[in-house]
Order: structure tokens, then C-alpha cells, then sequence
């Protein structure tokens, strides 16, 4: 039900990118050798000039659509809806880029879908992966298939013609990544009550005969804390109790992608194959890549993205009501304009017109 994704494709992708580089860079020249007493051999044919590395031919600027899904495996019929839904746009040198979030109940038109017979319809954005998932004619549900219908759906609203390549991340991704880093060492900014878990990590119950969750609750306190996997899904997920909701959370799960990005790097994984391999192993089916290249190609174009070079950006909004009733969310008109400024490839030069918008 989070927003990991983001971290799993930058982890992967630029973490891979870099083991690749090292793995098929040019090998070090060898130590001065003993003289020796032997014939000198005959001189080397001239070898073919290297054939470049794949994905080197990737220059961006790139737009990247990273989702953390809620999949409720536990509920045969569920339809998966996208709790967490984050742009990454990386600028034309593959040096920079800029992460921000949509809300989960932004109110949006999606468009109709030929696959399954969704006719469109204005409603909140987490719910186009549900309409986009349905198989006509069972109770199955097809990510890859929500995922195209999100992707559309945010293209019309964002104005981003494409998108380069996306990941999904279902619900108990969040945990097993941050145990593969062995866990992941962040700043909270506010008080937080979590609104699922106890203390000890197990599920708060339901009140009996119905209601909301009873007993007590894991607190996370300001200050530097460092998290175990359960924690970091736990404490990405709350928005009841802040007081900014949704808004709280999506930016907390901003720092928390960053943060173990951090790790990744620090941890050596880059230049460690078999911890990569750990963590690709780790994650398993938890993970959906999509694009028209290969991770391997993504990996390489994007060696040279760190942590420090990802700006964090919020996008205020305000709740829509209808009737009474809460509908959901809207985005401000300096958020929207934060989006064309993306859709235009200049996000950069926005920001330093509007400097608030990035999460200190």
C-alpha cells in the first residue's frame, strides 16, 4: 500500500547500473611485471573496438511512473488500487532529478479502456488502477493491465506525453527491501501514531462486532530513527492523526525513498553484485518492471544519479467536497504548474521560481 517503488527502481536501476558499469568498463591495466629472460611475444592483433555499453544511447530526459500498490492478497476479489503514486523526472544529463507525488484521491477523468470495456468516468486516481485491472468476466485482476490505465490517466491529466518506464511494488515490498539493506536510517520530522500496528509489530484487532482498530499503537517520534522493514511499511503508510493527512504521508514517503537510497549507497550495493542480488532475490514477484528497454539499459543511463542529486517536491492541494460529502483532492494552481513545467522537461528552472516547493 506504499510508495517504495520510486526507491526500487532508482535502487535497482541505478544501483544495478553501476555494478554493470564496473563489471564492463575497461579492465585495469596490470602491475609491472618481473623482467624476464624469455623471447619477447609476438606483438597482439589489434582487438574490434568495444561495442558500447547497452543504454548508453540513453540520453533523457526521462519520465519515470513508480507505484506502490495494495493488492489485499487476502481478499480473493479485490481489485488493486495505487496508494502511492510518484513522478520521477530525470533531466537530459541523467545528473539531476526531481521526485513528487500525486495524491491517491485526486479527483481525475479517466479515460475509457478497450480492454476490459471501462467506459471512463471522473473519479479519485488510486481508483484507475482498480478499473484498469478487471479481466472481463472473472474476479482476477491484471496489474500490468491497471498499470496502462493509470499511465494513461495521468498522462491526460499531467500532460507527460509517456512514460519512459514504470515499477509496481505491492504491499510487502516496502518490508523486504528495507531488510535486504538491513534497515533503513531516516529523520522523522512529526509525531506519529500508527493506525495498523502495535508496538511490537503485530496488527492492532478490529473492535468487535465492527469499528475501527483498538489497543495499542507503535509511536514514531522526531528525531533519527532507524527502521526495520515492518516499521518502514508501517510508518509510510499513516496519514490519520497529521495534520496534513495524505499530504503528511506522501512526503514522508518521499524521505523515506531517499533514505534508502542512502543506504543502498553507503551499504556498498552498487559495487557489490551479490548484495544486489540479495535484494532483487529478496523482492522476488513483489516487483513489476515495465518499459520498452531493459532494466540493464535503465541501470547503465542512470549510473550517475545519487541521492543527493534528487530533489524532493511537494505539490499543495486542498480537499473537493460535493454535496456535503469529501470526493477527494485538487491540486493548487502552483502545482499544476509544477506539472506542465515536467511535461515541458523544465522543471528545474520552475523550481527556482518557486524554491517552497522543495522539501528541505
Amino acid at each position: 500500500m506504499w510508495t517504495a517503488a520510486a526507491a526500487v527502481v532508482v535502487l535497482l536501476l541505478a544501483g544495478a547500473g553501476i555494478t554493470f558499469a564496473l563489471r564492463s568498463g575497461d579492465d585495469k591495466p596490470a602491475a609491472n611485471a618481473a623482467p624476464s629472460s624469455a623471447p619477447p611475444a609476438a606483438s597482439p592483433v589489434p582487438s574490434a573496438t568495444p561495442s558500447p555499453s547497452p543504454g548508453s544511447d540513453i540520453t533523457g530526459p526521462l519520465d519515470l511512473l513508480l507505484l506502490g500498490v495494495d493488492t489485499r492478497v487476502s481478499v480473493p476479489d479485490w481489485q488493486p488500487h495505487s496508494d502511492s503514486i510518484m513522478l520521477l523526472h530525470v533531466d537530459a544529463g541523467l545528473k539531476t532529478a526531481y521526485l513528487t507525488s500525486l495524491p491517491r484521491d485526486l479527483r481525475v477523468d479517466i479515460p475509457a479502456f478497450a480492454k476490459n470495456g471501462y467506459p471512463g468516468g471522473r473519479h479519485k486516481l488510486t481508483e484507475a488502477m482498480a478499473y484498469g485491472a478487471r479481466v472481463k468476466g472473472t474476479d482476477k485482476a491484471n496489474v500490468p493491465q491497471g498499470y496502462e490505465l493509470l499511465a494513461n490517466t495521468i498522462s491526460a491529466y499531467t500532460g507527460i506525453k509517456k512514460f519512459d518506464a514504470g515499477a509496481v511494488l505491492t504491499f510487502g515490498g516496502l518490508a523486504k527491501l528495507t531488510d535486504a539493506l538491513g534497515g533503513v536510517t531516516l529523520t522523522i520530522d512529526q509525531k506519529v501514531v500508527s493506525h495498523h500496528r502495535k508496538p511490537d509489530g503485530s496488527m492492532r484487532p478490529l473492535k468487535a462486532g465492527g469499528g475501527d482498530y483498538v489497543g495499542p499503537q507503535a509511536v514514531y517520534l522526531p528525531g533519527t530513527r532507524t527502521l526495520v522493514g515492518w516499521q518502514a511499511i508501517d510508518y509510510a503508510r499513516q496519514r490519520y492523526g497529521l495534520p496534513n493527512g495524505d499530504y503528511d504521508r506522501t512526503r514522508h514517503q518521499r524521505q523515506l525513498v531517499r533514505a534508502l537510497l542512502t543506504k543502498a549507497e553507503t551499504s556498498g550495493l552498487a559495487t557489490d553484485s551479490s548484495k544486489l542480488q540479495a535484494v532483487i532475490t529478496a523482492l522476488g514477484d513483489s516487483l513489476l518492471l515495465t518499459g520498452s528497454r531493459s532494466a540493464v539499459e535503465y541501470a547503465y543511463a542512470l549510473r550517475d544519479l545519487t541521492p543527493a542529486s534528487i530533489k524532493l517536491v511537494d505539490l499543495p492541494g486542498d480537499s473537493v467536497t460535493s454535496g456535503g460529502g469529501y470526493v477527494g483532492e485538487q491540486l493548487g494552481a502552483e502545482g499544476r504548474a509544477y506539472l506542465k513545467a515536467v511535461a515541458a522537461g523544465r522543471p528545474g528552472a520552475f523550481l527556482a521560481d518557486h524554491p517552497k516547493l522543495i522539501n528541505k
